[in-house]
């Protein structure tokens, strides 16, 4: 019988906003391509899904269909899946990776993959790090920026760029030391100053940058001049943020209603931040392949945009060009938007997942061609 995951407590930091666990420590979930990966309140780590290339870190490359331990540590603060690879930060200010590394994404100096976490370089003031298609972006605490992967876009920042380029290791962005955060799409990369002010690079044939053109930028270029950024999220083609007032933005593609401002079709797009609806209540949100998923302060959960293997969770598999309420009887705490599916997790630390699950990486146990599910499901172990 499979058994529902309630010693996971997992939980989030989000807008300022710390979820707690039983343990009284600090977690988090992350929903990559195929694979999941999870840091429990107790500090240890956790995958599923996808494991052709070691993503999961548990030294196999074997598929799991179920939440699998990752070693015997306990003090992992921080998770980020990407395509094939996966990167954390642990307590102590450490950065790991593990999985796919051919164009050297994991910041080892190497273009070898790892099936186990291996530490990058000696530094110990890592503060938050993102995993993207090929590349990874993180900051220090000293405020300071780095990326290191594939650049073919200038995803990286560092001014270079083109068919081949990549570092495999870390290298420092620009000289600015006012960076609070920094997120990973496919191929571009967004970050948050300080000072609120939004910065965005690399690949930009749909907007997905947001500054108003569809020119690829290889260094920093500040998104408007607001400096009341929250967070940002970017995906595979568009782009969604939340301002300090709670209000909820998006940008880029839009075929299929992913920006959710009522538009879509073949060739919409919005080259520019657009507001969603009226709302000014927004917590977090966080955008998949084709789809947007977020949580209100109120903690309720919604979703709009592609919904071809039930990614949005509403029991449909039809796109949604304008939010759509999920799971009513949840209080949801944060969600995490993966490549057509979708996890997230309520207040009562109880982990939920839907969409895509031929990887199994829902983790309920599921998995195979076709398998899926239109709808929330308990994450089980």
């Amino acid at each position: 019988m499979r058994k529902t995951v309630y010693g996971l407590a997992f939980a989030l930091v989000f807008m300022g906003l710390a979820v707690y666990g039983s343990a009284g420590t600090l977690a988090q979930v992350s929903a990559g391509n195929n694979h999941t990966a999870a840091v429990d309140s107790d500090g240890s780590l956790w995958a599923w899904g996808s494991n052709q290339a070691g993503q999961l870190g548990d030294g196999t490359t074997a598929m799991r269909h179920n939440p699998t331990r990752i070693g015997t540590a306990i003090n992992w603060a921080a998770v980020s899946s990407g395509r094939y690879h996966t990167v954390a930060i642990r307590t102590d200010g450490s950065l790991w990776a593990w999985g796919g590394n051919q164009a050297g994404q994991l910041g080892d100096g190497t273009a070898a993959s790892r099936t186990v976490p291996v530490r990058i370089g000696g530094d110990s003031n890592w503060a938050s790090v993102s995993a993207g298609r090929y590349h990874t972006v993180a900051v220090r605490t000293d405020g300071t920026l780095w990326a290191w992967g594939h650049n073919e876009w200038g995803q990286l920042g560092n001014g270079s760029g083109g068919w081949g380029d990549r570092s495999l290791s870390p290298v420092r962005i620009g000289a600015a030391a006012n960076w609070a955060s920094v997120y990973a799409g496919h191929r571009h990369t967004l970050a948050i100053r300080r000072d609120g002010s939004l910065w965005a690079w690399g690949r930009n044939d749909t907007g997905q940058l947001g500054d108003g053109t569809t020119t690829e930028r290889r260094f920093p270029v500040q998104i408007g001049t607001d400096a009341d950024w929250a967070s940002v999220s970017p995906g595979a083609y568009h782009t969604a943020g939340v301002r300090r007032d709670g209000t909820l933005w998006a940008w880029g593609r839009n075929e299929q209603g992913q920006l959710g401002n009522g538009g879509g079709g073949l060739g919409d797009r919005s080259l520019a931040p657009v507001r969603v609806g009226t709302a000014a209540n927004w917590a977090f949100v966080s955008v998949g392949e084709s789809h947007t998923a977020a949580v209100g302060t109120d903690g309720s959960l919604w979703a709009w945009g592609g919904n071809s293997a039930g990614q949005l969770g509403d029991g449909t598999t039809n796109d949604r060009n304008i939010p759509v309420r999920i799971g009513a009887g949840t209080v949801w705490a944060s969600v995490s938007a993966g490549n057509l599916y979708t996890v997230a997790f309520g207040r009562d630390f109880v982990l939920w997942a839907w969409g895509w699950n031929e990887h199994g990486q829902l983790g309920d146990g599921g998995g195979g061609l076709g398998d899926r599910s239109l709808a929330p499901v308990r994450v089980v172990q």
